[in-house]
């Protein structure tokens, strides 16, 4: 990464399927601007229930203080004037807002991370995702393992019958797939 005027803002996104660490990178980052003494402010969608309610925590239960919100512009509303980072997980279950909340926040100097699946279950993209990745000044994507082959795996297999786009789980009904595995019930 690049070192930019501490002045300017920017879009950070943290993308891939399930199980492939987006979380767990998303708190890394926050980790490490911790130490440098950095004011964060972390958020994540109140549908997010899975693990703790005031904290995101990755599935190997890694995790970080947050703050719940209810939508897009809660965040900015919330976020402090002297907030140097703001830190958002689950953001592909927020509606297109959050584009414009993450571009705005940048605009005020503010360094955004977001971190979240850019694939839905059906292999294609995800809610803001696109969006996002279009105007971050960085971007990560990043892959699991295929639970079948062993290959990378890029895609997020649904174990159940559901048609809905957003159904909140775990390995109780998702797994890591390859392009190939991969097949949309």
């Amino acid at each position: 990464m690049n070192i930019i005027n501490n002045k300017t803002g920017w879009i950070e996104v943290i993308c891939g399927s399930m199980f492939s660490g987006k979380t767990e990178e998303l708190i890394r980052r926050v980790h490490r601007a911790e130490y440098a003494r950095r004011k964060i402010q972390v958020f994540k969608p109140e549908i997010d229930n899975r693990y703790e309610k005031d904290h995101i925590v990755s599935h190997n239960k890694m995790k970080t203080p947050s703050q719940i919100v209810k939508t897009a512009w809660e965040i900015h509303d919330l976020a402090k004037y002297d907030t140097e980072i703001i830190a958002i997980d689950e953001v592909q279950f927020f509606d297109d807002n959050i584009v414009e909340v993450c571009d705005k926040l940048a605009n005020n100097g503010k360094r955004v991370i977001v971190a979240g699946l850019d694939q839905d279950y059906s292999g294609k993209p995800f809610g803001p995702m696109p969006a996002l990745l279009a105007i971050a000044e960085y971007t990560l994507k990043l892959n699991a393992i295929c639970v079948k082959c062993g290959n990378p795996a890029s895609r997020t297999q649904r174990l159940t019958k559901s048609k809905e786009t957003v159904v909140v789980g775990a390995t109780d009904i998702y797994e890591a797939r390859c392009r190939n595995c991969h097949e949309v019930l």
